[in-house]
């Protein structure tokens, strides 16, 4: 009979692993503590204080910034998940389909291509197209490079899940979009909302395109963050970088809360 071997047994794998989360999570870390600090010189810690929040959450461009990402992110995520979970159902259900690997290969493609290449791609479309709307050239170019975000999750959830719950209801005379509805999507919506919040995150977090197709009144986040840290580093976005990411904790520990229900309860 075959050994088996334990890795978190291997000497020094634990002293590894500890040295690999500091190096991924301290520089968060000090983003969180810097964000308290009372100095407007980052670097010089010189008391405790929460002005930094109340001054972020008083900078109108800061905050103008921020509502377009989160528009622009909610709208995209939203459309992209719709597209990625009708993609995942043609793909998963029917794998014999002609073109289906072609189709799926299609869906993935800004996963394969450099952003750089998508956003200038995406650019010369929009001019040539004369569409001159900053928020809808963003909020379509964001759908785009989401879609196979979205559409990885709620297709391995299609994957893992049995068909014969569709079967059933089929034999009961449910209508397709009847079975889909009560019997389908309550079983994938864990992906589904996993897909959501990736593409809402992926979103929220995009420089490089948002910086190419931004235009006056919609400057996204990330692309006011740059124009600020190319100016100085200010203590203000230590305060909504530290509000962003418990925002992303708490989607992130949503979508986790809800993957580990559907495991419970799936046979």
């Amino acid at each position: 009979m075959k050994k088996s071997h334990d890795i978190r047994r291997y000497p020094g794998f634990g002293t590894v692993t500890v040295l690999f989360f500091l190096w991924l999570y301290a520089p968060i870390a000090v983003v969180i503590w810097l964000s308290f600090n009372e100095n407007r010189i980052v670097s010089v810690w010189t008391g405790f204080s929460l002005k930094w929040y109340r001054a972020a959450l008083d900078n109108g461009p800061l905050l103008d910034a921020v509502r377009t990402s989160l528009i622009v992110a909610v709208v995209a995520s939203a459309l992209a998940t719709t597209v990625a979970l009708m993609a995942a159902m043609v793909v998963s259900r029917n794998p014999t389909m002609r073109g289906a690997k072609l189709s799926e290969t299609v869906v993935n493609l800004p996963l394969l291509l450099p952003e750089i290449v998508l956003a200038v791609a995406t650019l010369i479309l929009f001019s040539q197209l004369g569409l001159a709307d900053g928020m809808t050239r963003l909020i379509v170019a964001h759908s785009t490079f989401c879609t196979p975000f979205a559409f990885l999750p709620i297709r391995a959830r299609l994957q893992g899940m049995s068909t014969d719950y569709e079967e059933a209801a089929q034999d009961l005379y449910a209508k397709p979009l009847t079975a889909f509805r009560r019997v389908t999507l309550p079983l994938i919506l864990p992906g589904v909302f996993s897909g959501a919040m990736l593409s809402f995150v992926i979103s929220m977090d995009d420089f490089i395109t948002s910086n190419m197709l931004a235009t006056g009144g919609t400057t996204t986040l990330p692309v006011y963050f740059f124009s600020l840290i190319k100016k100085s580093a200010s203590p203000e976005l230590n305060a909504i970088s530290t509000l962003l990411i418990v925002l992303s904790l708490v989607l992130a520990s949503a979508a986790l809360v809800l993957s580990m229900r559907a495991m419970r309860r799936d046979p």
